[in-house]
């Protein structure tokens, strides 16, 4: 999801929010419980607790809500059993797909993606099939709306980012993977807010669909991934259609 794929993405996800809003916490509540069991709940120690918190706080989950969450997972000494996985696929004409998942049982998991590929006229691909047409960068998404486009390529790229771009009515700026939270915090202390700050992965080139009947078909594989528990995020290189 990268450029307008990607922001329209994230605008299909805001008007969502109202109808999914307790699945998205849960989806982020699970990320975060994770983490923490792994690398602890202190986020100046656990860098990638500190990335976990801001996209939770993009996400307008609570600052209680985190706050509980990172205390039970502290305080729980059952082991973490979900383990993170990455499924790789073509949706519909050759849309190339990447599923973040975070599950407990990997045969359910797999079986549900292969479903879900199989139904909307695709298929589920093996390990490397897919991500060799991303490439794994920071991204952070800002508001262009008030703000001086230079100024906010200069400080982002003062702040270490590797590129800054318009799109449409957003700044995207890309950072290596490493990078993200230091450009991000860096960007934070001069005011700036953010729609979206993650590691992301990003199509080296877009697949347009032309015909109505594929479109529904990746609609709906969307769809189906953002409904299932298991599933944390979701990339591809379909240029989406301008729906403003």
């Amino acid at each position: 999801m990268s450029g307008h794929s990607k922001w329209n993405n994230i605008k299909r996800k805001k008007e969502k929010t109202d109808a999914a809003k307790a699945k998205i916490f849960t989806k982020i509540g699970r990320e975060i419980s994770v983490i923490v069991k792994a690398g602890g709940p202190n986020p100046q120690e656990n860098s990638k607790l500190k990335d976990a918190i801001a996209k939770a706080k993009a996400a307008n989950v609570p600052n209680d809500n985190i706050e509980r969450i990172i205390k039970k997972a502290a305080g729980d000494t059952t082991a973490n059993n979900y383990e993170e996985l990455i499924y790789e696929g073509y949706g519909p004409n050759g849309v190339a797909v990447v599923v973040e998942t975070l599950t407990d049982n990997r045969n359910r998991t797999a079986a549900e993606m292969r479903h879900y590929f199989d139904k909307c006229h695709g298929n589920l691909g093996q390990s490397g099939s897919v991500l060799f047409m991303f490439d794994r960068k920071g991204q952070i998404v800002i508001e262009a709306e008030g703000k001086d486009e230079d100024t906010v390529m200069e400080d982002a790229l003062e702040a270490g980012a590797e590129d800054f771009k318009i799109d449409g009515d957003v700044f995207e700026i890309t950072t290596e993977p490493n990078d993200l939270g230091a450009v991000r915090d860096a960007l934070e202390a001069k005011g700036y807010t953010f729609e979206s700050a993650e590691v992301a992965y990003i199509p080296q080139t877009m697949t347009t669909l032309e015909d109505e009947e594929d479109i529904k078909w990746m609609e709906r594989l969307i769809d189906m991934l953002e409904e299932n528990d298991d599933v944390q995020e979701i990339w591809h290189n379909w240029e989406m259609p301008d729906e403003e």
